[in-house]
């Protein structure tokens, strides 16, 4: 069985309509909707809102685990920034993400477990032990 005998050769045997010129199919299969656009996905404001939260909490990652043998290191090199009044870089995780602050550790608070911090603008941060990846 022939599937397009009335076409030329070459669209005779052809299985695929997309592929034969229109003139050759057969007139009562109807051409279909065409290209219709669509309305934007997020249509609603709070819909939008919502999308848009759940691509940020996508790109969020976890909060690292150190081990006591890291946590030790971080200490004694917190403690040699603080000693020689350094400039150092600290890798710190906040609200699902990695922030890197470069400057000056002031001072350590072992009862509240946080540190006061003077990035180079002369900016100060109190910042939370736990949540320091490295400090280099």
């Amino acid at each position: 069985m022939i599937p397009n005998p009335n076409a030329p050769d070459e669209y005779k045997y052809e299985t695929d309509y997309r592929k034969i010129p229109r003139k050759y199919l057969n007139p009562k299969i109807p051409q279909g909707r065409g290209k219709i656009k669509w309305q934007a996905f997020a249509t609603l404001p709070q819909q939008f809102e919502i999308l848009e939260q759940i691509i940020k909490d996508q790109n969020k990652i976890e909060k690292s685990l150190l081990t006591h043998d890291s946590l030790d290191n971080l200490d004694q090199i917190f403690q040699i920034k603080i000693q020689n009044d350094e400039l150092c870089t600290i890798s710190y995780w906040e609200d699902g993400n990695i922030s890197k602050y470069t400057g000056k550790i002031l001072k350590k608070d072992e009862i509240s477990n946080t540190f006061s911090f003077s990035d180079t603008n002369n900016n100060i941060y109190n910042l939370n032990n736990a949540n320091v990846c490295s400090i280099t």
